[in-house]
């Protein structure tokens, strides 16, 4: 009896069309909410990229990150343990965009206690995205000998993973400063940036994983 050959060619298109898509959403999104917000609402740079939730880009901003949340739920990896990350990382992503960050302005006790949830999903996300880029993405078939393309693109992993690191160890050294010393930072939008390189970062990872960059000849 004939073996059944099954075409694997579409399903792979899906999964680097998944990549990129998570890819494109991270990439864009700091720019797609600052430039919405100056453009449409005249309203400047926000404290941090959260803060867009109490402009009017705000549906904007839930919509991103829930779609970037069901993206990762579809993602499927190597081993049970990306599954399980991809998972994870749904549930920390939606946790950031149905807890708001604490406002700047009068913030109530309550809205101090979902700010912390806020924070905590956050952590949890960019940890999530962080295991990807430098645990998971980088992962090469044992039976078959790496491409020149494919260092190339784990150099770029680990480079955007350390990049993430390196900014949430710098947002919580900011959180862990003296008020008069965070307030003249936020002067500059320190958090804001930070944020803004973390998300550009994880993009870049995404877009490599699929293949919009570096592609395999």
């Amino acid at each position: 009896m004939k073996k059944k050959i099954v075409n694997e060619k579409p399903l792979i298109i899906s999964y680097l069309t998944l990549r990129k898509a998570v890819g494109i959403i991270g990439t864009a999104l700091p720019f797609v909410l600052s430039l919405g917000a100056w453009l449409i609402f005249q309203t400047g740079i926000q404290v941090s990229i959260s803060a867009y939730y109490y402009t009017g880009m705000r549906n904007v901003f839930v919509g991103a990150l829930c779609a970037i949340g069901v993206f990762l739920l579809s993602y499927q990896g190597y081993e049970r343990a990306d599954d399980i990350a991809g998972n994870l990382g749904c549930v920390f992503t939606v946790g950031v965009a149905l807890f708001p960050t604490t406002p700047v302005n009068a913030p109530s006790s309550t809205d101090r206690i979902v700010g912390t949830f806020h924070l905590i999903f956050a952590a949890l996300f960019f940890l999530t995205l962080i295991y990807f880029s430098l645990f998971q993405f980088t992962k090469t078939n044992p039976n078959k000998r790496p491409t020149h393309r494919k260092k190339q693109r784990n150099i770029v992993y680990k480079v955007c993973g350390y990049i993430m690191a390196g900014c949430i160890l710098l947002i919580l050294i900011y959180f862990l400063l003296p008020g008069e010393t965070e307030a003249i930072l936020d002067n500059y939008n320190l958090l804001y940036w930070l944020e803004t390189i973390s998300i550009l970062a994880f993009g870049i990872s995404w877009l490599t994983k699929g293949e919009a960059l570096l592609k395999d000849s």
